[in-house]
């Protein structure tokens, strides 16, 4: 791939953008852009196709990147065309410059000659060009030279166009040969009053040729450019000509004129790096200044008091001593904090000792009895026979009663169906013996045989073919067999496999979807609750710290579709599950004699390292489920975690295992 220039580039970028629009119509504009950037900046620095591919296929896909590079690739080679093309045109042009006139560049300039006619100047080359000889008037050669940034098609057609230049002015000056009086005069002396005219009509032709010079000059002036300009020096008469006013100096050394008057000529006085860089620090300063200036005004008119700012400049930071005695009061403190706590831990082992402390913790656990407000006057079983209440006295002096409501009949309470007794009566299953089994599966399949003779013999349905083997083959057929074994024993084979592709396809028609297999598995570990839950309550003394054990709790209680709750307290973790009976059965293995706990050792109360333990606090059934999904709660404090029990009604359970947990402690003391 071929360096292409910014211009070149410019030209394409219109081409670039739609076909980066078509091949990555679902990207974003900002996509786009990146590949149109991407593909520029690749094209620039000559990079072949593989390279832009790679580019590419940071913004679209591999496929869409070799398509949008072969189109991309054909719209290059046309340009590459239309730019041969367009210099094979300017090559003709150049080669044939008497038929047909050269195209016009920015270097041609077009002026006016004297008898009106336009006349082209030629670019600024090499070649000296002089002016006919009018009035002794001689143009200066030029002393331009051709610019580095010219090609050579350039140069060559500037040659061209000098050479028709030269031309035309021979053929202007052998016809003013003919036409000039001046110039004829000059080949035929004429006479004396003939001289005489011809000289008053020359200085009259010199005038109105000098006037249209002057106007030719001006036009130059105008259409040439600055660089141009001075490439070409302008058509000056010699008696229009000023020279430079001489410069006089006075006694005093000043630079006069010749009026008089004192010229200042400026002087470029040469001056260090150094100066000048200190010239430039101090023009910066002053705005420096300047603008610290205006913005200290402005944060003064606009100043809230409200707003805490930093300080511009870091203070410095100074010494800050110690008062004298400080360190002293903090080892004072110190040692009265480890004094009291020795006091604490010698009060609290006294306490353990003579059972104080777990009686405190005992009285604190036991729930308030909620004693009712008010007491009724009498029971609801004793105003049936009391006259009016107990208060009522009779003559003897005891309750008065109303003895017509005692009578020889007897109340009985309504009969209640208890909640767990199922709604339809259970039947035990029959379990038969092998031999039982075997029995009715054989008279099963001789009823079942008897049938199907029975229908073969009333023409309801064919008879079945004969069950061909190997091995009965030629029992069953015998002479058939003989006549063409190779076509009989081909059948057998085929009845075969027909028969064992029927044996499978029942099978698979029996076999349970992955689905059902999944249901089943569910239906075997879950069990029935709807007549009673099976609950247990587990009391272990820390579960916080060990990972791999949490895992077990949880995991095993959701395999098995249990509810329940795990709640973590220090020196006192509980663990509720609920479920069927099967369930608690091997949950239970799995607490007490699957986990290992003793192989754990956790601080005790008196800050000692015992072994872990897990104990079974309480088991029974429940007329319902209290929670749902089993989870982890931690508690700080021992009201949250019985708050938290008290939320689903089981309040209970937390009294029991938090009341053992102290026991047991003020028993290991």
């Amino acid at each position: 791939m071929s360096y292409y220039t910014r211009k070149e580039l410019d030209e394409l970028h219109a081409d670039i953008v739609s076909l980066a629009a078509k091949a990555s119509s679902a990207s974003n504009a900002d996509d786009q852009r990146s590949i149109v950037s991407s593909i520029e900046h690749c094209l620039h620095n000559g990079y072949d196709r593989r390279r832009i591919c790679e580019k590419l296929e940071k913004y679209m896909e591999p496929k869409y990147s070799s398509r949008l590079m072969d189109r991309l690739q054909e719209r290059l080679d046309e340009y590459k065309r239309k730019n041969r093309k367009r210099a094979g045109d300017g090559n003709d042009m150049k080669s044939e410059p008497t038929s047909e006139a050269p195209k016009k560049s920015r270097f041609d300039m077009v002026t006016t000659s004297s008898n009106g006619s336009k006349v082209a100047l030629p670019p600024p080359t090499n070649i000296l060009i002089t002016a006919p000889p009018v009035l002794s008037t001689m143009v200066p050669p030029a002393s331009a030279t051709a610019t580095s940034s010219l090609n050579s098609n350039q140069i060559k057609l500037m040659m061209v166009n000098a050479q028709r230049e030269i031309e035309e002015r021979k053929k202007a000056l052998s016809q003013m040969k003919g036409k000039d009086p001046l110039l004829a005069s000059l080949q035929h002396p004429p006479t004396a009053p003939l001289i005489n005219q011809s000289l008053a009509k020359v200085t009259s032709d010199t005038d109105e040729k000098a006037k249209k010079i002057a106007e030719l000059q001006a036009q130059i002036r105008a259409k040439l450019s600055g660089s141009l300009g001075s490439l070409i020096t302008p058509i000056v008469p010699a008696a229009t000509t000023e020279r430079p006013k001489p410069l006089i100096l006075d006694e005093e050394g000043r630079t006069i004129d010749k009026s008089g008057r004192a010229i200042n000529i400026p002087t470029v006085t040469p001056t260090l790096k150094a100066n000048i860089r200190a010239k430039k620090r101090e023009v910066f300063n002053k705005t420096q200044q300047h603008f610290e200036k205006t913005s200290q005004e402005d944060t003064l008119k606009f100043f809230d008091d409200r707003i805490n700012l930093k300080p511009g400049s870091r203070n410095k930071r100074a010494l800050r001593f110690h008062e004298p005695g400080k360190f002293q009061q903090m080892a004072e403190r110190m040692r009265m904090k480890a004094q009291l706590e020795r006091l604490q831990n010698e009060i609290s082992q006294i306490a353990r000792k003579t059972g104080i402390s777990s009686a405190t913790k005992l009285a604190l656990i036991a729930p308030k009895q909620d004693t009712p407000d008010d007491v009724p006057s009498m029971e609801w079983w004793d105003s049936v026979i009391l006259t009016n209440d107990l208060n009522t006295l009779g003559e003897e002096g005891n309750i008065k009663i109303r003895q017509s409501a005692i009578t020889n009949l007897i109340e009985h309470p309504t009969q209640m169906k208890p909640p767990n007794e199922p709604l339809k009566p259970v039947y035990l299953p029959v379990f038969l013996t092998k031999k039982e089994r075997k029995k009715l599966r054989r008279q099963n399949r001789r009823e079942a045989w008897k049938e199907e003779q029975e229908k073969i013999r009333l023409g309801l349905t064919q008879a079945p073919e004969p069950k061909l083997r190997i091995s009965n083959l030629m029992r069953v057929l015998g002479t058939e067999a003989v006549q063409d074994p190779t076509k009989i024993e081909a059948h057998v084979r085929e009845q075969m496999a027909k028969r064992q592709k029927a044996h499978e396809d029942a099978n698979n028609a029996r076999k349970l979807t992955a689905e059902q297999k999944s249901e089943k598995k569910i239906r075997k570990i879950k069990e029935d609750t709807s007549c009673g839950v099976h609950i247990s309550v587990y009391r272990i003394r820390d579960l916080q710290d060990n990972a791999s054990k949490k895992f077990k709790v949880e995991t095993n209680a959701k395999q098995l579709h249990m509810t329940g709750t795990v709640v973590l307290f220090r020196d006192c973790c509980v663990v509720v599950v609920e479920g069927g009976p099967k369930q608690q059965k091997k949950y239970r293995r799995l607490m007490l004699n699957r986990i290992k706990w003793e192989e754990d050792l956790v601080k005790g109360p008196d800050g000692q390292e015992v072994p872990n333990s897990c104990v079974l606090v309480w088991e029974g059934t429940s007329q319902r489920r209290h929670f749902g999904e089993i989870k982890f709660k931690v508690f700080p404090m021992e009201k949250m975690a019985r708050e938290f029990f008290q939320k689903h009604q089981v309040e209970h359970y937390w009294d029991l295992s938090y009341s053992g947990a102290v026991l047991e402690a003020s028993t290991d003391e």
